[in-house]
This record gives structure tokens, sequence and C-alpha cells, in this order.
């Protein structure tokens, strides 16, 4: 039942951004009198699931769900009708048509997508507010453990920048910054220090694929979890108990336990700890490999931190506007990862097989409309690429048109179509390709 949810969330945000993209293309054609052939969602190579002819335009669903397509008369796209091209131009072909309203029919996809985005995160903003934790807040610094060891931090650090910029707040976008980040200061041991960011640790960060690495070092010792056939489990520990000492050393931060715990595998451990306000101390073993199936009550301390700051309706347009700007420009700083040949970003790369599988197993407004803002952006952004067969390449040869005053030559325009599908259908390989071999991985 999981899978079917993560399959048809995915199905559903994908069906939403690809019909409101090719509207951003479909409305303007009309609007400017251009004759749309076909309105299709997903592709019909050979076959369509669904088609219905109304007016001049056929409506369909195909079976590749790789995207979808509007066919407009009188241009040279993905279906490379060059019969009609050698006609004499029509009045309702896209190229008869001034250059600045068919700039304005290749620009709608991306507008929409921008625009879609916009309104999702200002009702966000508007409905649920802004959750996070003010650096100020976090007194002890953060918790490091192995892969922000490996990035350059240390226990204890207290982030005051990222290549310059102030750090006011820890939420879910500040390892994001510090991964495309070059350098970081720190607050350590009351000196402000330079972090130059290592490759090898934003490699080992990204292959952790996409826990959090940068967590506040806390105070609480609650128990929030419990694993069952685990040996905390059958030694008695409760979800609740709070710990105090571990062997007798008396705790201070939740680190300190797993580091306690690290040292002594395949030892005994006595714990000492508080439940229900009576003081107990309970004896296990620390398995040689396994973990001893405990975890922190990372909610209930975070919560303690955190703050939400609320929005008018008003104030959320704004704020909107420039959460949208700033997940554009993660989008496009994310490609220091990816051709990093160190880093090797792209072998993180997702297809919809990866992604479906980040799609939660029950299902969850707050992740689809989060993700459906956010992938909307994304598609936009990938549209704009001055590829050939996306909507940046039409442009880019439109803008080269209002330039110099004379457009491409129809052969331009059919070997960069042609140039650009290849790309394209290459990425895609490779896209394919890594989620199929991460798949394989599992069970190597």
């Amino acid at each position: 039942m999981g899978l079917f949810i993560q399959i048809v969330m995915f199905v559903v945000i994908i069906s939403v951004l690809v019909i409101l993209h090719e509207l951003g293309h479909f409305l303007p054609a009309k609007y400017f009198k251009t004759k749309v052939e076909k309105f299709y969602l997903f592709f019909d190579v050979k076959f369509s699931l669904f088609k219905k002819k109304i007016g001049e335009t056929v409506y369909g669903i195909g079976w590749l769900p790789l995207g979808g397509y509007v066919k407009i008369a009188g241009m040279i796209d993905e279906s490379m009708d060059t019969d009609q091209m050698k006609e004499e131009p029509k009045p309702w072909e896209f190229r008869s048509k001034p250059a600045w309203q068919r700039l304005i029919i290749m620009l709608g996809g991306v507008t929409v997508n921008f625009l879609l985005a916009w309104v999702i995160y200002t009702f966000m903003f508007f409905n649920n507010g802004e959750t996070y934790i003010p650096v100020n807040k976090i007194e002890h610094g953060l918790h490091v453990d192995p892969v922000s060891e490996k990035i350059g931090l240390r226990t204890g650090d207290k982030i005051l920048e990222v290549d310059g910029k102030p750090v006011e707040k820890l939420d879910r976008y500040l390892s994001m910054d510090i991964l495309f980040g070059d350098q970081i200061k720190v607050l350590r041991d009351g000196e402000e220090r330079l972090i130059v960011l290592s490759d090898e640790g934003k490699k080992a960060a990204l292959e952790s694929r996409g826990r959090q690495f940068i967590i506040p070092r806390h105070t609480s010792l609650v128990i929030g979890y419990v694993a069952d056939s685990s040996n905390a489990k059958k030694y008695g520990i409760q979800v609740g108990d709070r710990l105090v000492k571990i062997n007798g050393n008396k705790l201070q931060f939740w680190d300190e336990v797993t580091s306690q715990i690290q040292a002594n595998r395949g030892k005994n451990l006595i714990l000492d700890i508080e439940r229900d306000g009576r003081a107990m101390s309970l004896n296990t073993v620390v398995p040689d490999s396994l973990p001893l199936g405990i975890l922190h009550n990372a909610s209930l301390a975070e919560r303690e931190l955190a703050i939400t700051k609320e929005f008018t309706f008003l104030s959320a347009i704004p704020r909107g506007f420039i959460e949208t700007i700033d997940v554009l420009v993660r989008q496009v700083k994310q490609f220091k990862l990816i051709f990093n040949p160190i880093i090797q970003g792209y072998k993180q790369v997702k297809g919809p097989i990866g992604i479906v599988e980040l799609m939660p197993t029950t299902w969850n407004w707050g992740f689809f409309w989060s993700f459906l803002a956010m992938f909307s952006v994304w598609l936009a952004f990938v549209n704009l690429l001055p590829i050939p067969a996306l909507d940046g390449g039409h442009v880019m040869f439109l803008l080269y048109e209002m330039i110099s005053g004379r457009p491409p030559s129809q052969k331009v325009l059919e070997r960069g179509q042609i140039v650009g599908f290849i790309i394209l259908m290459g990425l895609m390989a490779v896209i394919f390709g890594n989620d199929i071999w991460n798949i394989i991985k599992r069970f190597i």
C-alpha cells in the first residue's frame, strides 16, 4: 500500500505540473490566435491512452509519463513535422506571428511554473508560518557526527556565516547552503575561525542520502524511540526514559550518549535513568556491530528551541516570492556539486524511480504542496536551459532573431532540435541508469 501511495502522489504531482506548464503555452497561443493542434499529458508514442478533439485541438493522455506537450502549428518541435514547414506560412501558424508574441508563448510554461510555486509558498507561509531554530538560541553549538566532521565541523561549533553571509536561523536549508558553499565562519572555543569546506565531506553528506548533518547539541536526554528486538528493548529501556548517567559518568549532552555506546561495543552498559520521576538503574549489553536500539527524542528537543513566525496574507506574498527565488538559486548552485570531480554529485541525481522513493508512504498534504512548489521551480529552471528541444532553446533562437533582425534558417532549427533531443535522451539514460544502479546496489 505504501508503494502505491508513493506512485500515486508522484503521478499526481507530475500531472499537475505538466498540465499547468503546457497551459502556460496554450493560453497565450490561443490569445494570439495561433492554432494549437494537440494538448497532451504524457507522450503518445505510437498510441494514446485517451484522446478527444474539441474544436481545432486534440486533447489526450499518452502512455509514456515523461512530461507532456502542446503541438503548435507552424513550429519546429519534438514532433519534427517538417512537411508542414515546406508550405507557405498561414496566418494562424506560430512562424507567422511577431517575434515578441512567439517569445511570450514560449516563456508561458516557465512563467506558470514560477507563479505556481510563488502562490503555493505564499499560502504555506500564511497557513503554517515559518518554523526554524534561531542560531542565537543554540547555546551549546552543534552536535557533530562523522559526516559533519569530514566537512570540517567540530562538536560545539556555532555557525556564524556561510560564504560571508550571516546565518540567522537553522532550518532545512542550512545543510544545503553549506554543501553549496566554499567556506564557513564558526565560533569555536570562544574564537572565530574560517573553515574551508571539504569536498570529501560534501561527498559523504550526499552519500548519506539527505540525512540532516547540521544538528544542535541537545541537553535533552529523553529517549524517543526504542527498536523492537534490540538489546535496549530486551533489557527494559522504554520511550520517555531520561538518561542521567552511563557507567557512572554524568551526562550533559545527547552526543555523549552516542560516544559512550560506541566506546563500549561488546561490553556491559549501566544506565542510570529517570522514569516517571523515579530513579532506576538498568544493565544492558552493547552489540559488537548492531546499534543499541535507542534514539533521541530530537523532535521534543528541537521544539523547545524552535520558534514559528506568523504571517498575514499580505506579508506572506513577498515572503513566498523570496522563498521561490531562494529555491531557484539553490537549483542553480547544485551544479557545483553535480560537476565536481571529487563530490561526484551526478551520482545522486534522481529520475522518476528515485523521486518515487522520496515520496511518503502515507498521504501527506504538507509534503505534497512543498514538493509540488519545489519541483515547479525545478521544472521552470530546467526548461529555461538553452538546449534546443527545451523552451530555453526556442527562446535562445527567438532572442537571436530579435537582436539580429533575421530568423535562423529552417535547417538550423531542425538540426538544433535533433541535437537537443539527443542531449535530452542521453541525460535521461544516465538518470534512469543511475536510479536502476542504486536499486541494484542494495542487493549486492
